[in-house]
C-alpha cells in the first residue's frame, strides 16, 4: 500500500494483564507490530492498560515505563501514549512531568475509565480538570472513552487548549450523538476504533457531518482485527485528500 497509516488507538501486550487478545495470546510486541505492518500501518500509538483498577499509582506508572520500553526498542513505529488517573492527581501531574518534558510524550490515552476504576464523571472531577490543565503546557492530545455527551462537552470546554480524541463511533443514534458533538466542538476528534466501522456508510456519514479534518484512524488492536479498519477507510472510496487526511495526515497535525 502506498499510503501512510499511522494508528492512533493501539494497546500494546506485554503479559496477561495487559492482553486484551480474546481468541489467543497476542504474541511478543514484535509480532505484534508485524501484524499492523502486514496490513500496511505504518506506525503505531497508545497505551498499555491493564483489566482492572490498579492497587496504586505504582501500577499506573508501570504501564508507562513500559510504553517508554518499547518506544526505545521500536522508535521508528511506536509513538508512546500514557496513562493518568483521577484518584491519583499529583502523582498524575509528577508523571506527566517526567513523561512529557523528559521523554517527549505527547499523547495520552486511552483513558478507559471503566477499566482503570473511575466514571464517566470523573472526567471533569476538580482532580482531573487539575491534572488536564498541567499537561495543557505540554500540547499533549488526550484520548478518551467516555459514553456520556454531557460530560463529553463539559471536559472539552473546560479546557479549551488541549485537543481530545473521543474513542470509537459507537453506531445508531450513539454515533449521530457524537459525530455532531464532534461537529459542534473545535478542539473535540475521533477515532474510529472499536464499534462502528463495520456499519456500511458510518465513515462517510462521518466525513459528512465532522469533517474528514476531525477523524483519526485507530484500530483498538489487540481487541479488533486491524485489517477491517485499514480496508473499512478504503472501502467508503472516500476522496485522496480524505483518505489520507484520516489514514495519518490528521494525527500527524495533532501530535507530531
Amino acid at each position: 500500500m502506498d499510503k501512510e497509516i499511522i494508528d492512533c488507538h493501539i494497546h500494546p501486550a506485554v503479559d496477561k494483564q495487559t492482553d486484551f487478545c480474546w481468541y489467543k495470546k497476542s504474541g511478543s510486541i514484535r509480532k505484534q507490530f508485524d501484524d499492523l505492518r502486514r496490513v500496511g500501518i505504518s506506525r503505531a500509538c497508545g497505551s498499555p492498560v491493564i483489566k482492572r483498577p490498579p492497587y496504586s499509582f505504582k501500577e499506573i506508572k508501570k504501564l508507562n515505563d513500559i510504553a517508554l520500553s518499547i518506544r526505545d526498542k521500536f522508535p521508528d513505529f511506536y509513538i508512546p501514549g500514557i496513562q493518568i488517573h483521577p484518584n491519583f492527581p499529583d502523582e498524575s501531574c509528577n508523571e506527566i512531568e517526567r513523561c512529557c518534558r523528559n521523554y517527549g510524550v505527547r499523547w495520552i490515552g486511552e483513558l478507559v475509565g471503566y477499566l482503570m476504576g473511575f466514571s464517566s464523571n470523573d472526567y471533569i472531577s476538580k482532580n482531573m480538570i487539575e491534572i488536564l490543565k498541567y499537561a495543557s503546557k505540554y500540547r499533549v492530545v488526550v484520548n478518551f472513552h467516555c459514553s456520556d455527551i454531557n460530560v463529553i462537552e463539559k471536559l472539552c470546554k473546560n479546557i479549551s487548549n488541549i485537543n481530545f480524541v473521543l474513542a470509537h463511533p459507537g453506531e445508531g443514534k450513539e454515533f449521530m450523538n457524537r459525530i455532531n458533538l464532534v461537529k459542534k466542538i473545535k478542539n473535540l476528534f475521533l477515532d474510529i476504533s472499536g464499534t462502528g466501522i463495520y456499519r456500511y456508510g458510518m465513515l462517510k456519514k462521518a466525513v459528512e457531518i465532522g469533517g474528514y479534518q476531525k477523524i483519526i484512524f485507530g484500530t483498538d488492536y489487540p481487541v479488533n482485527n486491524p485489517a477491517v479498519y485499514v480496508y473499512g477507510v478504503l472501502f467508503e472510496q472516500l476522496s485522496e485528500n480524505e483518505t489520507k487526511a484520516i489514514f495519518s495526515g490528521n494525527f500527524i497535525k495533532l501530535v507530531l
